[in-house]
């Protein structure tokens, strides 16, 4: 389906997870003949990860469609921004009102199971204090993150997950993209990590055209990659 101006999807992963979480995903895309990378997320603070993401799209020759999944979705309502970028596709994520902070989103509804089940550790920054990040109990990985991945796979996804810096949940973001730019969000009607309510409402505030698949955990990019393939390629097909 690639023309000259198909855009180029960039794959946002978010906390917990690595870039390798996309894998399904991007098979499928490239099945699809749809140029996609996946870089890694800093996940140490909104402003500058979200400039990290905004700087590889910005580095891309042609157009971009960012996908973002949780705190992913988070980065690419700021990210989105770039001039190239001309699509926002959000995967059981955050999405951002200009001014908000994930702390304030996720206060509007009840907490998930996941607040109750982070552990804190701390990590050296240059010149000052340690700071603190934080990541989900291995013995409740796969009930909050990924409750319909296979538990052989889920072992080894809670053994390599990434810890999020817990200042990100509270900088607040700089900009909106879904404001100037269209958007699609796939809502994951079982999630144990954000609550499915801050998902739709984040979706419905953007305008976003979307697609709920009941059951489906936060990892639904692991557990079902073609279906949120499937809300990619609409997004490119209705871009190019």
């Amino acid at each position: 389906m690639a023309t000259k101006s198909t855009p180029t999807v960039v794959l946002v992963h978010g906390a917990f997870a690595d870039a390798a979480s996309w894998s399904g995903v991007i098979a499928e895309l490239q099945d699809n003949g749809v140029a996609v990378t996946a870089p890694p997320n800093p996940l140490r603070g909104l402003a500058s990860d979200a400039a990290y993401i905004a700087s590889v799209a910005s580095q891309i020759d042609g157009p971009v469609i960012l996908v973002g999944h949780s705190y992913g979705g988070a980065l690419i309502t700021v990210a989105g921004t770039a001039e190239n970028v001309v699509g926002l596709v959000y995967v059981a994520a955050y999405v951002l009102e200009e001014g908000e902070s994930l702390g304030e989103l996720q206060g509007r509804f009840a907490l998930s199971p996941l607040v109750s089940n982070l552990k804190e550790a701390t990590y050296p920054v240059e010149g000052a204090e340690p700071a603190v990040e934080v990541s989900i109990k291995a013995e409740s990985f796969a009930d909050i993150f990924a409750a319909d991945v296979p538990a052989d796979v889920t072992k080894v996804l809670a053994a390599a997950q990434r810890p999020l810096a817990a200042l990100a949940f509270e900088e607040t973001a700089s900009a909106a993209a879904w404001k100037t730019k269209p958007s699609w969000a796939l809502v994951a009607g079982a999630d144990q990590a954000i609550n499915p309510e801050v998902e739709r409402f984040g979706a419905e505030r953007a305008g976003a055209t979307v697609v709920e698949i009941e059951g489906a955990s936060h990892a639904v990019a692991v557990s079902q990659p073609k279906a949120v393939a499937q809300v990619i390629l609409d997004a490119v097909r209705a871009t190019s």
